[in-house]
């Protein structure tokens, strides 16, 4: 997409708007034309602005890939998104064009339509000077600002200050591929219901059922969607967002995911006991070392797993396997010893994302019987521990010691283990690669390689352009990742206590009950609530409305020099965010992109499965980069138009599919390369 055709485009465009609006501004409301001419300028000051800054990044650009067949990173993607903004504008502005003299054309509609991708327009620029202040004062070629604490504090000033609501509304996922969208704005009006309804008297499905309820304003109204989503984002805790990610281990809804997702043989959840293992060396298999089990926080204890496998292989039957089973297998429980298939040469090992702090391998196990079948292999998927109640280091110990009694016990597992391949998806990403790492320090077996999807390996808060996404992003707020990496890191941990398993229909039956009892009263308080609600607006320096907000566009202003007359739109509802530089993110077992080379040089071969539209982009990128420089093997897929966790949504659309599928490919060659690393 070249952009000088793109923004050449938006100016001829825009004139053809203006001459079409004002030869019917006498047949058209008075105000709405103003207003909508106003905006079609607004529109052309920023496209001419943007135009100049997009092509000092398109000059430079290429210096940040990780290869010249890998064309990507943070400054690729916001002038992507940049682009992908203006595309709308033009598409808008040419019906407007084409439709202005028709007697059914609605002035004040098209205007508010515009408007919004106006608005959007603006802060985008906002984030292209930003990026350019980063480009400028950033280490040569350097995509995070790893030693600026004051940049990145700079940043997160201004995330905290600029209007957000606007990207959640009208614009909801215009980055995205078309198809996904739909799912996206179902995803978001669930979480703005639900946040509603978070305070009241239910739990759990019971409270995510009440908020259908109330859902329907946030489908009539976007603008009132997105001031919402911008609240919830910036104000709700941690409890909010484990409870929204979890929603997905109800009955309801896992049992939907079951209908659509492969069948397998073997589905059952294990209890390991947390005892020592003995685990010959790598160097010497003669000699042994002894794994503890997992002790941080409250001492041993037991860690969970899932084990799956698309057909029955030998040792899944036996007795020794089921006295860890704490679930019945899936699948005929007819089958005897004679009908088991043989063990796989193959293992993968497992571990879920959630950014360390919600999900288990419920909410992955779709994909995962998928995988079990394209793979031929049994999957053991790990339930660590959840911060904040389990902070660093607890996840990664059960993962390495689930990694370890893995090992030892393969052939409980279906397999021969002859190659073994760690498979992980954001904060699963990180614990592919610490685990590994924590398998290179202790001496012993590392596994036959890696596949990380969109993996976390950067905790600290620090700027990059692929963070910057963090402004419009549904998926992964900024204010969100922080709550997760202050969670992880124990900045925002709480009293921790072994993790208790919860009897999922024991809570569906209570929340069952709240929500017969409740949903009368619910039901009537929909429409009051749908004329009182007035959705928080964006804030300009200019308005009066400024002395209710005084620090926002003060903020803004100290944290770079926009050009004069420039502004961007300040948000109605800033918060502050908490962003500690403490010395636990820079542990290498935590952020492993600062691990030192001689750790890194023992890593077996990772594929990273990225997306251009993630957040974590920058740090995939920078992480390959540093595995290619020590000559180690690495290879970095980036896929396009699609959100953090894909491997999630992999059901929803072509892209998404098509994404897994390379997820899965980059495991066959774990599987089917011929010599070890």
């Amino acid at each position: 997409m070249d952009h000088h055709i793109v923004f050449s485009t938006l100016e001829t465009v825009c004139e053809e708007t203006v001459s079409a609006i004002s030869m019917q501004a006498s047949l058209l409301e008075n105000d709405a034309t103003s207003h909508l001419l106003a905006t079609v300028r607004r529109i052309q000051e920023h496209g001419r602005a943007a135009s100049a800054l997009v092509s000092g990044f398109a000059a430079v650009y290429h210096h940040f890939d990780f290869n010249p067949e890998t064309p990507a990173n943070g400054y690729r993607t916001l002038v992507k998104v940049v682009l992908s903004c203006v595309l709308h504008i033009i598409q808008k502005s040419r019906y407007i064009t084409s439709n202005c003299s028709g007697i059914f054309f609605r002035v004040e509609h098209n205007a508010r339509e515009l408007e919004v991708y106006c608005m959007a327009f603006c802060q985008l620029r906002a984030l292209l000077y930003l990026a350019k202040h980063l480009l400028e004062n950033n280490e040569h070629w350097q995509l995070h600002a790893l030693d600026n604490e004051d940049l990145s504090r700079r940043f997160v000033n201004a995330y905290t200050s600029m209007h957000k609501g606007c990207f959640y509304g009208r614009c909801l996922g215009f980055q995205f591929a078309p198809s996904l969208r739909p799912s996206l704005q179902t995803v978001v009006i669930s979480m703005v219901s639900l946040g509603e309804n978070y305070n009241k008297q239910q739990t759990g499905i019971g409270r995510a059922a009440l908020s259908v309820i109330t859902s329907g304003k946030y489908v009539l109204d976007p603008e009132l969607r997105g001031a919402e989503f911008e609240r919830i984002t910036q104000n709700l805790d941690m409890h909010f967002w484990k409870t929204f990610w979890n929603i997905t281990e109800s009955e309801l809804i896992s049992g939907l995911a079951r209908i659509r997702s492969d069948t397998v043989e073997v589905n059952m959840t294990l209890n390991i006991p947390g005892e020592p293992l003995t685990l010959p060396l790598a160097s010497d298999p003669s000699l042994s070392i002894k794994v503890s089990p997992p002790i941080a926080h409250w001492g041993p204890g037991p860690v969970h797993v899932r084990l799956i496998s698309h057909v029955l292989r030998q040792g899944q039957e036996s007795a020794e396997l089921l006295s860890y089973s704490q679930s019945e297998r899936s699948g005929s429980s007819g089958s005897s010893r004679h009908q088991c298939g043989p063990l796989s040469p193959f293992l993968l090992i497992h571990f879920h994302g959630g950014g360390f702090v919600a999900q288990t391998s419920k909410s992955h196990e779709s994909y995962l019987k998928s995988w079990s079948k394209e793979l031929n292999a049994p999957i053991l998927s790990v339930d660590y521990s959840l911060a904040p109640e389990a902070p660093f280091p607890r996840a990664l110990e059960e993962c390495f010691y689930a990694y370890c009694w893995a090992l030892k016990n393969c052939n409980l597992l279906g397999s021969t283990a002859e190659r073994v391949c760690l498979a992980g998806d954001s904060a699963g990403g990180n614990l592919c690669i610490t685990v590994s790492m924590k398998a290179i320090s202790h001496g012993v077996r590392i596994p036959d390689g890696i596949m990380a999807a969109y993996p976390v390996t950067l905790v600290i808060p620090a700027a990059s352009p692929s963070r910057f996404l963090t402004v419009f992003d549904p998926v992964l707020p900024l204010s969100v990742l922080y709550k997760c990496i202050n969670a992880y890191t124990g900045v925002d941990s709480v009293s921790v206590q072994p993790r208790q398993r919860l009897d999922t229909l024991s809570a569906l039956g209570q929340d069952t009950a709240l929500l017969l009892e409740n949903i009368t009263q619910q039901a009537s308080n929909w429409l009051q609530s749908l004329l009182d609600r007035t959705p928080t607006l964006p804030v300009k320096s200019s308005d009066s409305s400024q002395n209710a907000m005084p620090n926002s566009a003060e903020i803004l202003r100290a944290l770079i020099e926009f050009p004069d007359g420039f502004e961007p739109l300040c948000s109605g509802c800033p918060v502050k965010i908490d962003i500690p530089w403490t010395p636990l993110m820079k542990n290498p077992f935590v952020s492993p992109l600062l691990a030192p080379d001689n750790l890194l040089r023992g890593l077996p071969p990772i594929h990273i499965v990225a997306s251009a539209l993630d957040a974590f982009l920058d740090e995939s990128v920078m992480f390959a980069k540093r595995l290619k420089n020590i000559d180690q093997t690495v290879t970095l897929t980036v896929v396009e138009d699609i959100p953090h966790g894909f491997l999630s949504l992999a059901q929803l659309c072509k892209e998404t599919r098509d994404a897994a599928d390379i997820c899965v490919a980059r495991i066959k060659e774990v599987f089917q390369q011929d010599t070890a690393h």
